[in-house]
């Protein structure tokens, strides 16, 4: 149990040794702490994409899915190559007008394009109040596997809190170069994690195939939608492919990873690189399945893998993949906070407490909201239960509802901001009513994320056909900088048409 507990500390100390050596390389100014100064190379990139997009939510909670609710989050495949579509076509965009405009936050895109101020701050509190439950589950998921391995004797509540000191260490010093190189480290090692758990795990009843003929026999609910519950049929499974993606690709933490990039051809590869990646997945398959068998009954779901593992794999082996898993909810839990950081230092106290504050200043606000938001989610862990995944979905679905103005101001002229405005809030009005209100629901079987994108994109678009932006200086300022990406990108498009003049080919 010793050798358990001091694999797992020493992998958490690896940060805290990556941000003293990172430090080093700091410019000392706020685009170096939260963006690496937009010079992000190819490796750090996929792995800290990857590692952040990837989190307890994948590593925990995928196996007790799995073990609950059958085959749903097979979706994950799908949502996988989804969330790469998006980071190619979407963040490829989100960056070149990051790097052409100097935007750090998702509100500098959107504030900026629709020229409304109140639309500035709606984006900057979605942001902040459903990044916050997402952070959450890390810090739940970490301190799980450290209570499981030390056999209670390091509890829950200093697990957690262990968690929470160690990213506000190394993020304090290091910023997101900290975290890249990090989880370059900690990618590789949350794959092989989650996939050689699920193979050694099913090993004990004779291995895949020995496992699925058990399951046919003894639960066979469980190979099939809408599961053993009969709540997880085809809608959710849509719902999940939808919501999750999105919504992941929409955090802040995702926001500062495309304006990172230092080229736009690295968006290229991550479709391809993102969607082989999810073959991980098979191997909580395994773990899932065969806690079924072996672990019925088990009252923390999202315990079934550290219990497995425990159980039935030597200590080393056991504490190495665990380790992985700490990895999984360390590697976003460190990008979420450092994320919020971001935003509360340039979003508010920047725009609106100290417009001419130095980059010190400016650097010590974003550490300091570090330790003040991980707090809050620190509180979050040890006073609101709920599995990881039911938690991490409804943080998701708030979130997701941001792809319906970002979309906008990419590729329409006739985006207007009180269409941005009021469809969005009515998104997640609409997600909040339907999760957390006293009759709680999913029409036709749909998350309320759905529900909530449906109503948010109709009244966009309708409103937006509606009304007439007057601001046309702001839109032709846009429509310049599209073509300009058009004409780095995709010349094709501009047979025909007149070039674009100006900074055509400096942002690459």
């Amino acid at each position: 149990m010793t050798g358990s507990i001091f694999i797992i500390a020493a992998f958490m100390i690896i940060p805290l040794i990556v941000g003293v050596v990172s430090s080093r390389k700091s410019q000392g100014t706020s685009e170096d702490f939260f963006v690496q100064g937009r010079a992000m190379g190819s490796v750090a990139v996929f792995f800290t994409v990857a590692a952040t997009w990837w989190s307890a939510f994948a590593f925990l909670g995928s196996n007790a899915t799995f073990y609950t609710s059958g085959p749903v989050y097979l979706t994950a495949l799908a949502w996988n190559l989804l969330f790469g579509f998006m980071y190619y076509w979407v963040g490829k965009r989100v960056w070149f007008l990051g790097k052409r405009f100097n935007y750090l936050t998702p509100s500098d895109l959107m504030g900026d394009f629709y020229n409304s101020e109140a639309l500035r701050i709606l984006v900057v509190l979605i942001t902040l109040v459903f990044t916050v439950p997402y952070l959450q589950i890390q810090l739940t998921g970490g301190a799980y596997l450290i209570e499981v391995a030390s056999g209670g004797v390091i509890p829950f509540w200093l697990a957690a809190l262990l968690f929470y000191f160690i990213i506000i260490v190394y993020v304090w010093i290091g910023g997101i170069r900290a975290i890249a190189w990090t989880d370059v480290i900690y990618g590789a090692l949350l794959f092989f994690g989650m996939m050689y758990a699920g193979y050694y795990i099913s090993q004990q009843v004779g291995g895949p195939a020995a496992l699925f003929s058990q399951l046919q026999q003894s639960s066979p609910d469980s190979l099939t939608m809408p599961g053993p519950k009969g709540n997880m049929g085809y809608s959710m499974w849509f719902s999940l492919f939808v919501i999750v993606a999105i919504g992941a690709f929409m955090g802040p933490q995702i926001w500062l990873r495309m304006y990172s990039v230092k080229s736009g051809r690295l968006f290229n590869l991550m479709p391809f690189l993102l969607g082989l990646a999810a073959f991980a997945y098979f191997g909580s398959v395994l773990t899932g399945y065969t806690g079924v068998l072996l672990e019925p009954g088990l009252e923390n779901a999202d315990q079934i893998l550290p219990v497995m593992l425990m159980n039935y794999a030597p200590y080393l082996l056991a504490s190495l993949i665990m380790a992985a898993g700490a990895a999984a909810a360390m590697s976003t839990a460190n990008s979420q906070i450092h994320a919020v950081s971001t935003v509360v230092t340039m979003d508010i106290y920047q725009r609106y407490v100290n417009r001419k504050a130095s980059q010190e200043r400016i650097v010590t606000i974003g550490r300091l909201s570090l330790v003040g938001f991980s707090l809050a989610a620190y509180i979050l862990a040890l006073t609101v239960p709920g599995l990881l995944v039911t938690i991490g979905i409804a943080a998701l679905a708030g979130t997701a509802q941001l792809i319906v103005p970002t979309i906008g101001a990419i590729t329409w002229k006739r985006a207007h901001p009180m269409a941005a405005f009021w469809g969005l809030l009515a998104g997640v009005i609409c997600v909040l009513l339907l999760t957390y209100g006293p009759t709680v629901s999913n029409p036709l079987g749909l998350h309320a994320g759905i529900w909530g994108l449906l109503l948010n994109g109709g009244l966009f678009i309708g409103l937006s056909l509606a009304l007439q932006r007057k601001d046309h200086e702001v839109v032709e300022r846009f429509a310049q900088a599209r073509q300009e990406y058009d004409a780095e990108y995709h010349p094709e498009r501009l047979e025909g048409k007149s070039r674009p003049v100006g900074e055509a080919a400096t942002v690459r």
